[in-house]
């Protein structure tokens, strides 16, 4: 058996590996945010990061693959983790003050990242897929110009948008443990370092969804 094989099915190379791959999705999120943000601003801007990141082969046919992995991986690991936590507990207390030894969020992120599970699976229902589709089902002509109304269509309906608004709630009490979680977990534990994470992670933790939360009630409100 190898050193690798035998630190990944280690806990704490498990924990390694989630934490890699909460980071490599930090970064995209934060990238994700920064495009839907210009749908705000410029349509015409819109259209062009959106067609670019649309066509791109890099993007396409190797970052696409990398981030479906890493989002499965990701959500996989968690429950795999979850599972071995909730087994690992021999004590069973009758009464259970767990609010005294750590948050309701931290408590509860299987159930935080199954609402984003649920959420991912209609956001790709309402924009990987008719992208799929049209690219490789229909063979449809590309139209550079196509991105901004294909995404503020799906802004229309108060009961999607009500959802997004909801996950987005979901997400950030998720990011609130799992950032700083993260950065413990590949070893960023000194005194020096931490309070600055911390205070980075409650600012990204709350800025990005409520971010996301402000670009959808916008184009909704657009469209009354």
């Amino acid at each position: 058996m190898s050193w690798f094989t035998q630190f990944f099915r280690s806990t704490i190379g498990r924990k390694f590996t989630m934490a890699l791959s909460a980071l490599f999705l930090l970064i995209f999120l934060l990238q994700h945010f920064a495009i839907n943000l210009t749908s705000v601003f410029s349509e015409k801007a819109f259209n062009e990061l959106s067609h670019f990141m649309g066509t791109n082969p890099l993007i396409q046919f190797v970052m696409q693959p990398i981030l479906i992995f890493g989002v499965v991986f990701h959500f996989v690991m968690g429950f795999v983790l979850e599972i071995n936590n909730r087994n690992a507990r021999q004590v069973k207390y009758a009464v259970n003050n767990g609010a005294a030894n750590s948050t309701w969020v931290s408590r509860n992120m299987i159930l935080s990242g199954l609402t984003i599970l649920g959420f991912l699976g209609l956001h790709f229902y309402d924009f990987w897929i008719p992208e799929i589709i049209h690219k490789y089902v229909h063979f449809a002509p590309e139209d550079s110009n196509r991105y901004y109304e294909e995404t503020i269509h799906k802004f229309t309906n108060p009961v999607r948008v009500g959802i997004y608004v909801i996950s987005f709630i979901f997400l950030m009490l998720h990011l609130l443990h799992g950032f700083q979680s993260a950065f413990q977990s590949i070893g960023a534990r000194h005194a020096k370092y931490t309070p600055t994470i911390v205070k980075a992670g409650k600012i990204y933790a709350i800025a990005i969804p409520l971010g996301f939360i402000f670009i959808a009630i916008f184009h909704y409100i657009q469209s009354l």
